[in-house]
């Protein structure tokens, strides 16, 4: 199916989480905007995103259908329809039946 490659976490202060990351990661951002900072370190995107209440893992997947239809099957239901979120990468965050949720990832090839 995929891994989980992709972990964002919530932020109130997007300038005080950046310093932090950049001195407790030991890289600069890879992506800095105001709505999203991501750090690439070993493989793993650790991003943050202003106005999130809850860490999120996301599971990087082949076919973004085929893995929801797989999760809603199995019990599962869709929180956040698929979207585009630029560059071909299209997201789409599930939840699973004791109500984990977590983000699917899908990047064109």
């Amino acid at each position: 199916m995929g891994n989980f490659r992709t972990v964002l976490l919530p932020t109130q202060d997007l300038a005080a989480s950046r310093a932090l990351y950049i001195e407790l990661l030991g890289v600069q951002p890879s992506a800095d905007s105001d709505y999203y900072v991501g750090f690439d370190v070993d493989g793993q995107q650790i991003g943050l995103v202003p106005g999130n209440t809850a860490v999120q893992p996301n599971l990087h997947v082949d076919d973004l259908e085929a893995s929801m239809k797989l999760v809603t099957d199995a019990g599962g239901s869709v929180v956040d329809e698929p979207r585009e979120v630029g560059g071909g990468r299209r997201v789409a965050v599930i939840q699973d039946p004791s109500g984990a949720r977590f983000g699917l990832i899908h990047d064109a090839s």
